[in-house]
């Protein structure tokens, strides 16, 4: 003899309508499956553009006038773009008060069949002598200086030209490297880029393959000395200094971040509709369940079945469809997350993706919403039928 559990006398009431308790479910999964999506969309971008703002070591930023969007399509975006300034600007910068060390940065674009035999990606002349970006990984990575003639590759990069465990030989500008490493994936645009000691520029103008010029950079790294305001230093080295302009740590991809704003917005206003049309769904659906077994429960509440009995049986009815609903939508949210990564320009361009941590975090923020949009659209149908009286309830059977 089969025993009576509140639990199964509610999944044989729900087994009584299969393809309506079939249909509810699959609403609430359809709803946490969006919510889940956009949750690891908006903070996969934000994270990316936080993390590669620490990661990138420097208070300041300062590059050519007008150039700030190229800097940040590298940094940020994994795009192969040049811009040069005069090297000049570096001693008149060690002049404004604020500014600590300084180090430079000269981006040269590769181009298959004209210049390099890698394909299109940035390659990054740097000064390992003053760098504080790139040297952090360095040591890890090679363990020493990288040598004239030697490049180490970015941990996306090493794909595109098959570095594995040994060492390649690629032309760059006419000049022959020997890859000698993968840099550890740093979170950042630079995790593309090929990296070379600045000593290989004087090579790389001679064989006459880059437009970069004598004395050209592309970007300075600043810090600045403690307990001074970045902000107020980079307002300064743009008063004094007309021909670059400047980005702090905390602006690094603002542009992105404010677009990101305007997406969560649509995003939340979306998934918000939704909540309330899966809120009515529930609600009419529960009406109709509450009106079909309004005799059912006017027998039990005669027979000396309390109001509480009733709310704990609706309720887990409820938990039963609520909590199977988001596991099926947890799940093809994060399948579906996962696999468009490829498919959206925007997250194409992001290097890092979201830890276990982030995800379960989404999970169970997701599982809550999908099971309390489920209890909240079934209360006031169960609290009506619980309220009503059990001789009125048989007499309208």
């Amino acid at each position: 003899m089969e025993t009576f559990t509140l639990y199964s006398f509610a999944l044989r009431n729900l087994k009584r309508k299969p393809l309506r308790t079939v249909v509810l479910i699959a609403s609430i999964g359809l709803l946490v499956s969006a919510l889940v999506f956009v949750l690891s969309f908006v903070r996969r971008v934000d994270s990316v553009i936080r993390v590669t703002s620490d990661r990138l070591g420097a208070d300041i930023i300062i590059v050519p006038a007008g150039a700030r969007g190229a800097a940040e399509d590298v940094l940020l975006e994994n795009k192969a773009k040049s811009f040069y300034m005069n090297r000049a600007v570096m001693e008149k910068l060690r002049k404004i008060p604020g500014v600590g060390d300084l180090t430079t940065q000269t981006y040269l674009v590769s181009i298959t069949g004209q210049c390099c035999d890698v394909p299109d990606t940035v390659v990054v002349a740097f000064n390992q002598e003053t760098d504080f970006i790139i040297n952090p990984w360095l040591s890890k990575a090679l363990g020493r200086q990288l040598k004239k003639g030697e490049a180490l590759v970015g941990s996306e990069s090493s794909l595109n030209i098959s570095l594995g465990l040994t060492e390649v030989d690629s032309h760059l500008f006419g000049n022959l490297f020997k890859m000698v490493g993968v840099l550890e994936k740093t979170g950042t645009g630079l995790d593309t880029a090929i990296f070379i000691d600045e000593s290989n520029i004087d090579d790389i103008l001679r064989k006459g393959k880059s437009s970069l010029k004598q004395e050209e950079i592309s970007i300075i790294f600043a810090k600045v000395k403690k307990g001074l305001d970045p902000d107020k230093v980079a307002g300064d080295i743009e008063d004094s200094i007309i021909e670059v302009d400047t980005v702090s740590r905390k602006d690094v991809g603002r542009n992105i971040l404010a677009t990101l704003k305007d997406l969560n917005r649509i995003f939340f206003v979306t998934v918000a509709l939704a909540s309330i049309l899966s809120i009515f769904l529930v609600w009419a659906v529960f009406s109709a369940i509450a009106n079909e077994r309004a005799w059912e429960i006017g027998i039990m509440r005669a027979i000396g079945a309390q109001e509480s009995h009733i709310s704990r049986l609706f309720l887990v009815e409820v938990l039963v469809i609520g909590i199977t609903g988001s596991i099926i939508g947890i799940v093809c949210g994060t399948a579906i997350a996962v696999s468009l990564t490829k498919g959206f320009i925007l997250l194409k361009k992001v290097s890092t993706d979201l830890g276990l941590v982030e995800r379960s975090v989404i999970a169970l923020m997701s599982l809550a919403a999908g099971t309390g949009i489920c209890v909240i659209g079934a209360l006031s149908p169960v609290r009506r039928l619980k309220k009503m009286e059990p001789l009125l309830a048989i007499r309208k059977e």
